[in-house]
């Protein structure tokens, strides 16, 4: 049987953090089921691709149009397995959604596999469910980490680490690291 994740995105989530843990999950035979607060099935969420190019900060380019699978609307956490939260710009706005901190929460309070990467961090402050875990984020997010009562890992850009049931890295290069040890959270 077919576990169930829940992915929760929205406009100018990272394409890459989106495209690719929603694709490979499916290919290892999970459903996954994308939702954005006040968007339907079908309805898109505009990506953006986030780049490390040599400046201070990664750069941003338009990306793809990625078209959500589910209702935010009448989805219970309850009814999935476990949760990923990609990053991009989206998590500073859907951190302000009361319904999308409940429901990340649950994950926490019935300890479900939650994988989070870049600046999804800002969605489990938000939620505050980083008190005593260790987790890593992009750079710019260690200061919420650290405030949020967690312990920010300083790792390379293509590694990611596994506290419990939660498993982060730093950005999309991470890919093959954070899919690999969710999956094995996930097991």
């Amino acid at each position: 049987m077919s576990k169930k994740i829940l992915m929760i995105t929205g406009d100018f989530t990272e394409d890459y953090e989106t495209m690719v843990p929603f694709q490979a999950l499916q290919a290892v035979g999970y459903q996954v089921d994308a939702i954005c607060p006040d968007k339907s099935h079908g309805d898109t969420v505009m990506t953006a691709i986030h780049d490390f190019e040599g400046d201070q900060t990664y750069s941003e380019k338009p990306g793809h149009r990625f078209t959500l699978n589910a209702d935010f609307a009448g989805t219970n956490p309850a009814d999935y397995d476990a949760l990923v939260l990609p990053g991009g710009r989206a998590p500073e706005y859907l951190r302000l959604n009361a319904d999308v901190l409940k429901m990340i929460r649950h994950f926490f309070d019935v300890d479900k596999p939650v994988a989070a990467i870049c600046h999804a961090a800002q969605l489990l402050v938000a939620a505050d469910v980083l008190n005593g875990r260790t987790c890593s984020a992009y750079p710019a997010c260690a200061p919420e980490v650290r405030l949020a009562g967690g312990k920010f890992a300083e790792i390379d850009v293509d590694q990611a680490i596994t506290d419990g049931n939660l498993v982060t890295a730093p950005a999309w290069p991470a890919h093959p690291d954070w899919l690999k040890q969710f999956l094995a959270v996930l097991a």
